[in-house]
């Protein structure tokens, strides 16, 4: 399968890899651990004006309608240099399931709407894992009981913040009450809304840490040229050189498995368990 990309992808993946570089560092990311909600406004707002919120969201929803193989190459630039904001659990987890129900429901397809334009924020649990990402943020979550899923207002939960090893992230165990008015879809629908829900977060997690570790294998290389030991570059050792390329090249070869999953999630989606 020929995973050349066009002119016009990788001319946005440029201009998102800039302006994250731009944007983004070390002490950033350090800087928002000790506030209250451990995000930062301001950088949410300019990756919604770039349009990244959108990626996914219908055309006919204010969306630009671009494709999952699109958005990967972008969470690959979140990943390399550890964006903490949930672009992944918004634009690609949150924003097809929402899509999914949009024609027969019309909380979705004003909901779509709202996230395009950056006015809303959506969290999304799983039933394999009890806690919830950013909810603390979300004005909407999205949440499993039995083979349902349900739209539920952040008003009408319960947040418990939880210990996270991850300062740049915060969990909590949401405690709520399913309801009918909340339902949002159930039965076969339902289970198949959680498989795609599961394969698009590991989709994402997937391009996210193909991107940390280039990132990790670029950093590493430019450490071992700068730092010098019994007069020469540590680089020069073989041994190391030999851990680097074994490190680049693994990298490389993940990527083509991740272009492959994110074509059948976005193409084939009822083959996507098994991408």
């Amino acid at each position: 399968m020929d995973f050349t990309f066009s002119d016009d992808q990788r001319v946005l993946c440029d201009n998102v890899k800039q302006f994250l570089h731009k944007e983004i560092s070390a002490d950033q990311i350090r800087s928002g651990w000790d506030t209250d909600t451990g995000r930062d406004p301001g950088l949410w707002q300019k990756m919604v004006e770039l349009g990244l919120t959108a990626m996914l969201v219908p055309e006919s929803y204010g969306g630009l309608g671009m494709n999952e193989l699109d958005f990967v190459l972008l969470a690959q630039e979140c990943g390399r240099v550890a964006l903490c904001e949930p672009l992944v659990e918004t634009a690609l987890v949150a924003t097809p399931l929402l899509a999914c129900q949009a024609q027969r429901d019309t909380r979705c397809a004003t909901l779509l709407e709202k996230i395009a334009s950056g006015e809303r924020r959506v969290a999304v649990g799983h039933a394999v894992n009890p806690t919830v990402s950013d909810a603390h943020i979300a004005d909407y979550l999205l949440l499993p009981s039995g083979n349902e899923y349900h739209l539920v207002e952040r008003e009408r939960v319960t947040l418990i913040p939880l210990q996270s090893v991850d300062p740049s992230r915060r969990l909590f165990k949401v405690d709520w009450r399913a309801e009918e008015e909340t339902r949002l879809v159930n039965g076969a629908p339902g289970v198949s809304a959680m498989a795609a829900t599961l394969n698009r977060g590991a989709l994402g997690m997937a391009a996210q840490l193909i991107g940390l570790a280039e990132a990790m294998v670029d950093m590493t290389v430019q450490y071992t040229t700068e730092r010098h030991q019994f007069g020469r570059a540590i680089g020069a050792n073989q041994a190391l050189k030999h851990h680097m390329a074994n490190c680049a090249v693994k990298t490389e070869f993940a990527k083509p498995a991740l272009y492959r999953a994110a074509y059948t999630v976005s193409q084939r989606p009822v083959h996507a368990d098994f991408a």
